[in-house]
């Protein structure tokens, strides 16, 4: 247990950090209910709302770490808490507080590298752009009156399994005929788990840097691979009175596929189950898109998971659990394969580089790796085009 500040002060720190609507509780304990960890271990949303409640003045230091932000007890509160909040503000609190339990660690150290080069992976910035040319792939530098710039994100550009990702994207968009082009080492994080960590500063310098950048470009409409990055360009940068047209990659294929500038013409005989990421599905609710692409591909047999749409189990990355370390036996992911095994799924696809690490770790953690392939649904489209 860690003193996070006086008693007298505490509900007012909770309040200026974000999280008055905490008051709003009335202890019903469905955010328990539906939440993922409770599949792999205990914990309690409602406690904690209630010591907030309480003027909190010692805490589990491990429990305001865990929520992941997959928005599932908002969905399902009858009150209105918004959770997310509450629990983004005990972090504020914490981070200026500097009280981190050692499982939390590393996102301080992706902190540190967010400040200094501009992404979580602590790579240099100017090799952002490095994929492009490992992989001989034609991608041009954003300039004024192209169609679309193409926001890479932290791990399309420098995860080496994620960077395939990029290069189908990149392909699918080359052969579509669009005119695009990329930031590289000018384009920063978009700062969403950074913000969801509890370091809303460092989460404001990268918005602004990122915005300053957008409109010195002439930037208009803005393509993203991560729903984690949809979310923050689309909802927060109003914030900063700056408004950008954001399409995820799911939406646009849909769109150039009905539009006929991207024409299928292979088959792909696998069965599919699709996994619908948090920050796709209940925080912005494209559930029908990625679906409707897969089902335009020949020969693709589509099957839903037990948990689909707004009932999706999250993949245990969020709210900068991507940084943090899970023991095996409680993570989510696992529980999300086995689901694809139930269904005899040959793939899982999604859209979200944080589910796919994850996914990937747990197919080895597992060894099922000759049993369940992981794939983004731009890798199957590029694979049909």
């Amino acid at each position: 247990m860690e003193t996070l500040a006086p008693f007298k002060e505490v509900i007012e720190e909770i309040k200026e950090a974000g999280g008055e609507v905490f008051k709003l509780c009335f202890q019903c304990g469905k955010c328990d209910t539906v939440c993922p960890w409770n599949r792999v271990r205990q914990f309690s949303m409602r406690k904690l709302i209630r010591q907030a409640t309480f003027g909190l003045t010692e805490i589990d230091g491990e429990d305001i770490w865990r929520c992941t932000t997959c928005g599932r007890c908002p969905e399902y509160c009858p009150r209105g808490v918004k959770q997310i909040e509450l629990g983004v503000s005990l972090r504020r609190i914490a981070t200026a507080y500097e009280v981190f339990p050692a499982s939390v660690k590393s996102a301080r150290t992706a902190r540190a590298s967010l400040i200094s080069e501009g992404n979580p992976l602590q790579f240099d910035r100017k090799k952002r752009a490095d994929w492009v040319s490992a992989n001989d792939v034609a991608v041009k530098p954003f300039e004024e009156g192209m169609e679309m710039l193409y926001f890479v994100g932290c791990y399309l550009s420098f995860d080496p399994r994620m960077k395939k990702v990029a290069v189908a994207t990149a392909g699918i968009l080359n052969k579509a005929g669009i005119d695009f082009g990329i930031l590289g080492e000018k384009e920063n994080c978009c700062g969403e788990s950074i913000r969801k960590t509890g370091s809303e500063n460092v989460f404001k310098d990268l918005a602004r840097e990122n915005i300053k950048t957008f409109v010195d470009h002439g930037v208009k409409r803005i393509l993203v691979s991560s729903p984690h990055c949809y979310h923050t360009l689309k909802n927060e940068y109003p914030e900063f009175m700056a408004n950008f047209e954001v399409v995820h990659i799911t939406q646009y294929l849909l769109e150039l596929i009905e539009s006929g500038r991207l024409e299928i013409t292979g088959s792909y005989e696998k069965t599919v189950a699709y996994h619908d990421p948090c920050y796709m599905g209940r925080h912005n609710g494209i559930y029908d898109e990625p679906r409707e692409v897969l089902r335009r591909i020949p020969g693709l047999k589509l099957v839903e998971l037990a948990d689909n749409r707004v009932d999706s189990l999250c993949c245990g990355g969020g709210g900068g659990r991507i940084w943090m370390d899970t023991p095996k036996e409680e993570r989510f992911s696992d529980i999300r394969l086995q689901q694809a095994m139930d269904v005899q799924a040959q793939e899982l696809a999604t859209a979200c580089p944080y589910c796919i690490t994850n996914f990937e770790e747990s197919r080895l953690n597992m060894e099922i790796e000759d049993v369940l392939d992981v794939k983004d649904i731009t890798e199957i489209v590029q694979a049909v085009i």
